[in-house]
């Protein structure tokens, strides 16, 4: 019998880390992280019901504290890593300061580029996948979106060079930045909130979509690499 990957997701008590979470449970054992202990052993719980055979590695870890994370994962041997937590604030240049900046640099860039860094070698082992979710944002930028964009774009940044370091060294590890656009999640309802508009969960991607994207990006057969996937509402 092959064994079970063991896949790390960053942000796994969100919206599209709670469906990533569920839809790699029938095949995968994971490693959970989140900020909050509780909501994970939730999460922990809900899944563990459904499927039986899933062993859940619970991370509780704050992603603006760099510094914790090696002792954090020195245990931890991930096939996969899903990058997928982020924040997002929105303001001008004008209104936003360094604290807004530090902690959404620190979330959605530093993070990932830390955790892949302590991690990268056990991906190696495994000849795995680094999974970076990324945003439209992280291809273009708009009025308001400034710090939340500049963080998107390093984001894809940080991805390609990782490609290219990965497939010059040969170690068989396969890099993919996904872009969703606008999906149903509490932080979209914040955002639609910021913005003056009316939240329809209904009138956006769907979690369990992303998932299903993620899901096969980490299946593809090993003759390809799906390295910069975008994933746009459908011709409702």
């Amino acid at each position: 019998m092959t064994p079970r990957p063991l896949t790390l997701i960053t942000g796994a008590t969100g919206g599209i880390g709670r469906a990533i979470a569920a839809a790699l449970a029938p095949e995968h054992d994971l490693i959970l992280q989140g900020r909050d202990i509780a909501t994970l052993q939730k999460l922990q719980s809900e899944l563990q019901n459904d499927v039986l055979v899933t062993r859940i590695h619970l991370l509780s870890l704050d992603l603006t504290q760099p510094e914790t994370f090696a002792e954090a994962t020195a245990d931890l041997r991930p096939t996969h890593l899903i990058h997928n937590a982020g924040v997002a604030e929105l303001g001008g240049a004008n209104e936003q300061g360094h604290a807004v900046w530090t902690r959404t640099l620190a979330v959605n860039v530093v993070a990932p580029a830390e955790l892949t860094r302590l991690l990268l070698p056990a991906v190696r082992a495994g000849r795995g996948t680094v999974v970076f979710i990324n945003s439209g944002a992280g291809l273009r930028a708009g009025a308001g979106w400034g710090s939340y964009a500049a963080s998107k774009h390093a984001l894809k940044a940080l991805a390609d060079a990782l490609r290219q370091e990965e497939a010059e060294a040969g170690s068989g590890v396969r890099v993919s930045s996904l872009y969703p656009g606008r999906t149903a999640s509490e932080m979209q309802r914040r955002i639609r909130e910021h913005e003056g508009q009316p939240y329809d969960p209904a009138s956006f991607i769907q979690p369990e979509t992303v998932a299903d994207v993620v899901r096969y990006v980490l299946s593809a057969p090993r003759d390809v690499s799906l390295e910069d996937v975008a994933v746009r509402p459908g011709p409702n």
